[in-house]
C-alpha cells in the first residue's frame, strides 16, 4: 500500500510538468464526465472586447453536454448524443439539429468527443504561459467556425481555452470551479422544448 502511495505521489510532479498534448489525451482518457462554471470573453479582430458571458457546463462522454449561460442573457445548449438544441431563452425560440453536423471541429468535440481526437485534429504542444501547459488543435476538417484551438492545462486539468475563428475573433473560455467525474444524471443532457416556443430545425 505504501508503495502505490509513493509511486502515486511521484507521478504528480510528472503530470504537473507534461505536455499540454500529454495533458489533453490523459484528461480524454481519465475524464468521462466534467463539470465546471465558465466565464466566456470575445474579442474582436480589432482587439475590442464584443461580447462576455459566464454560467454553468458539463459533459459526458461521448457526445453528451450542456452550456447554461445565465449572463448577460440565459441561453441553453444542450447535445444529447444524437442532437443539438438551442434555447434562447428571451427569444422564445429552440433551434435543433443533427449533433454531428455542428459539432465536428469545435470544443465540443475536444471535450466530449471519443478517444479518437487526432481523427479529427492536428495537435501540437504550445508555449506555456500563465502558469499553464498549452497546445493547439487545429481541425482537419477545414469546413467549420474555428481555424483553431488553444487549451491550456494545469495538474491535469482543463483551465482555459483560446478559440480563433476565421473573422479575427478570439473567444477565450476560463473554467473554474472544475470537477472531474462527478455523478451526473442522465436527465441533464436531456431536453424538452417548452410548449408554445417556436421550433426551427428538425
Amino acid at each position: 500500500m505504501k508503495q502505490f502511495i509513493a509511486a502515486c505521489a511521484l507521478a504528480l510532479p510528472l503530470l504537473a510538468h507534461a505536455s499540454g498534448v500529454d495533458q489533453l489525451k490523459a484528461f480524454i482518457a481519465e475524464a468521462k464526465t466534467a463539470e465546471a462554471d465558465f466565464s466566456q470573453t470575445v474579442v474582436d479582430k480589432a482587439g475590442r472586447v464584443s461580447q462576455q458571458a459566464s454560467g454553468k457546463m458539463a459533459f459526458a462522454r461521448p457526445g453528451k453536454f450542456r452550456w447554461d449561460y445565465s449572463k448577460p442573457y440565459e441561453q441553453v445548449i444542450v447535445g444529447d448524443g444524437v442532437k443539438l438544441w438551442l434555447h434562447d431563452i428571451d427569444l422564445d425560440q429552440v433551434t435543433v439539429k443533427p449533433l454531428g453536423e455542428v459539432v465536428a471541429g469545435t470544443p465540443a468535440a475536444l471535450l466530449a468527443g471519443d478517444n479518437s481526437i487526432e481523427k479529427y485534429f492536428n495537435l501540437k504542444d504550445a508555449a506555456g504561459s500563465g502558469g499553464l501547459e498549452w497546445l493547439e488543435a487545429t481541425p482537419k476538417n477545414r469546413d467549420t467556425t474555428f481555424e483553431r484551438i488553444r487549451m491550456g492545462f494545469k495538474g491535469g486539468d482543463l483551465v482555459q481555452m483560446e478559440l480563433f475563428d476565421f473573422f479575427g475573433q478570439r473567444t477565450t473560455l476560463t473554467l473554474t470551479r472544475f470537477v472531474r467525474n462527478p455523478a451526473i444524471p442522465a436527465s441533464r443532457f436531456r431536453f424538452t422544448p417548452p410548449k408554445g416556443v417556436d421550433i426551427i430545425g428538425d
